[in-house]
């Protein structure tokens, strides 16, 4: 299942905040734009409708706790590891999956 979305398409919709600098964030792929300070959760869910597929059914799963308790908001990156949306900051140039790479367990 991929989660990416076009841009404007999230769950999240931002009222403010508008003039932070701009940060490029790849999702499945697709190329998007977040803001400096956002972090990997609401980068997400401003251009995606769910942070990524539960392990356990067909669910999707958009964060539960927010303050990275309850491990609903892992996401991996291309690179294999994965970690907790909602307490990691966004970086320029990260790249993210919605679905476990193919190696992982």
């Amino acid at each position: 299942m991929s989660t990416a979305a076009s841009e404007g398409a999230g769950r999240l919709v931002r009222l403010a905040e508008v003039d932070r600098a701009p940060l490029c964030f790849f999702l499945d792929g697709s190329e998007h734009r977040a803001l400096t300070g956002d972090t990997v959760l609401s980068a997400v869910l401003s251009v995606a409708s769910a942070l990524r597929r539960s392990e356990f059914g067909p669910e999707a799963r958009a964060g539960f706790c927010l303050m990275g308790a309850c491990q609903d908001c892992w996401i991996w990156q291309e690179d294999g590891p994965r970690l907790r949306a909602c307490s990691t900051p966004l970086a320029e140039g990260m790249r993210l999956l919605s679905d476990a790479p193919g190696e992982w367990p």
